[in-house]
């Protein structure tokens, strides 16, 4: 049985250990907060802006201006606003078309000609949207973006066929399993 005395504190604090210096110790890791994702900005060709020559970069463009030549973001999105009058060919992953295009489109991703849209050249893409009323004339490649440079490089290794004598239509009905 222990006997305890009025003038023993209940408690006594921790004596300090020897005198040696306590060695400072790393400071613990400070982890970074991830930084937020932030919008894509595209660029913009203002409608006062008119290029004569090529365009490239790695971000998405918004042309409302004027470009002769070439645009070529193949990683990026190309959109030609309602303003925009473009003579070019135009390669990006994705391409959408509001005003005027002379030239061909080849989207590794998409192209969409909106209603607003007027396009006279070729379109290569796997998915290609006309909206109702777009105005378009050429021809659409919607081979899968790896058979599109082959499909291209075999039509051009194809002889043309000559024009075969006589009216088309009595072929074109037996191509179609009709007769008249």
């Amino acid at each position: 049985m222990s006997v305890w005395k009025k003038n023993e504190p209940e408690y006594a604090p921790p004596q300090p250990l020897a005198s040696k210096p306590i060695p400072p110790s790393a400071p613990p890791p400070v982890s970074r907060p991830a930084e937020p994702q932030r919008p894509r900005v595209a660029a913009t060709i203002g409608p006062s802006i008119a290029i004569k020559g090529d365009v490239t970069g790695e971000e998405d463009l918004i042309v409302e201006g004027r470009i002769e030549g070439k645009i070529l973001l193949k990683s990026n999105s190309v959109t030609i606003g309602r303003n925009g009058r473009v003579k070019a060919n135009v390669y990006a992953n994705s391409i959408t078309v509001e005003g005027e295009v002379e030239g061909d489109l080849i989207g590794k991703d998409e192209v969409v000609i909106r209603q607003s849209g007027k396009v006279k050249g070729n379109v290569a893409a796997p998915r290609v949207v006309l909206d109702s009323g777009a105005r378009f004339q050429g021809s659409i490649d919607m081979e899968p973006s790896g058979q599109q440079g082959q499909a291209a490089e075999a039509k051009s290794e194809r002889p043309v066929p000559e024009k075969a004598p006589g009216p088309a239509a009595p072929l074109k009905q037996a191509a179609l399993g009709t007769s008249s």
